[in-house]
């Protein structure tokens, strides 16, 4: 096996290789610091940067590289410097709304096998937030586990009653209780990490997502910080993602706390998290409902009968609404980049024609 086996390239991506590209190396990229990049070549971390050509014809954020993206490159001063010229085809990406105002996507990481949201069993636990999270994962085509810190904190009858919550609207997905000051849960949740496989951690500040990876690779490479008493939120410790290869060869991508979670999500996300209203939605009167004030409305029908709650169906409007008109802006402000990008280049045609007359 090859260095950049080690790094999760498998057939997969071996069948998207470009062959034309046989001038560039392939590496991975293990870090990201706004235009600034560490990637790997499974043998060596390497402090990359793009071509300005690359950083030209990027429309927004979505081209341009994310941590977990297999890119080709070319090495110099022995392979102390990388420069990224392209990227390989994504098998996943893990995208959100951009904090604050803007109306464009962030993105999280690439080429993720499984996303881990991660809640405590205190005041974090929080099934909306967890919905919210899997409509982000479920749009990536990414599998979803769950992992639930601080099991020491509560009776083990208060922690299955919280797994049943959570299996009541995931039947099939992993959920874990554990404890990060337990040796003998720590190495169980470190078989639940295949090799070569590449994960995310998910979470708010503060839930121990810094403390896990701490423990999984057995060293402080990460800061930590205390909670606040005021408010039991955790001072963001991590700044920048990054790419980390467990013993076993797992690969695990740590991100930040997020404090704002915006979705921009077409209908398969909201479609595969709340998969009960997307079947009842084929059964309403009208094929445009909107499942808030209709008659014949099938999905309000549920939710009088207690089939759905009325939280899970809140959320559940509150996000797709959101998420239309998140995704109607950023539309019409790609509608108009392109327009000034149209203008731009014709500009820049005249100029040069002008000077070279």
């Amino acid at each position: 096996m090859n260095n950049l086996e080690n790094l999760g390239f498998n057939n997969w991506y071996k069948d998207k290789v470009d062959l034309s590209k046989t001038d560039f190396n392939i590496v991975r990229v293990i870090s990201v610091n706004k235009n600034s990049f560490v990637v790997s070549n499974g043998a060596k971390d390497i402090y990359a940067e793009l071509t300005g050509k690359f950083l030209f014809n990027s429309e927004d954020s979505l081209d341009l590289p994310a941590v977990g993206d297999f890119v080709y490159a070319q090495l110099f001063d022995d392979d102390e410097l990388a420069i990224i010229h392209d990227i390989l085809p994504r098998k996943t990406l893990l995208k959100r709304k951009a904090s604050g105002k803007k109306v464009e996507f962030q993105l999280i990481a690439a080429n993720i096998d499984t996303a881990i949201i991660m809640q405590s069993l205190d005041s974090n636990f929080n099934l909306r937030r967890l919905e919210r999270y899997l409509v982000m994962i479920n749009e990536g085509k990414i599998t979803p586990a769950v992992f639930l810190s601080k099991s020491d904190l509560i009776s083990e009858d208060e922690i299955e009653e919280k797994k049943n919550q959570i299996r009541s609207i995931l039947p099939d997905v992993t959920v874990t209780a554990f404890s990060n000051n337990t040796l003998s849960d720590i190495e169980s949740i470190k078989t639940l990490f295949e090799p070569f496989k590449t994960y995310c951690l998910l979470g708010s500040s503060g839930v121990g997502k810094t403390t896990l990876l701490n423990n999984l690779i057995h060293q402080d490479l990460y800061r930590t910080q205390p909670i606040r008493e005021k408010d039991e939120r955790g001072k963001h410790t991590t700044t920048r993602r990054e790419l980390i290869v467990l013993e076993n060869g797992a690969i695990i991508i740590d991100n930040p706390g997020m404090r704002e979670l915006g979705v921009i999500s077409n209908e398969s996300g909201l479609g595969d998290t709340f998969n009960e209203i997307d079947e009842l939605a084929d059964q309403c009167k009208y094929k445009d409902c909107t499942h808030t004030v209709e008659a014949g409305c099938a999905v309000l029908e549920a939710v009088k009968r207690g089939e759905i709650s009325e939280e899970r169906y809140n959320n559940y409007i509150k996000i797709f609404k959101e998420s239309q008109y998140n995704e109607m802006s950023y539309v019409e402000k790609r509608q108009k980049d392109k327009k000034f990008g149209k203008f731009f280049h014709s500009t820049m045609k005249d100029i040069k024609k002008m000077k070279g007359r």
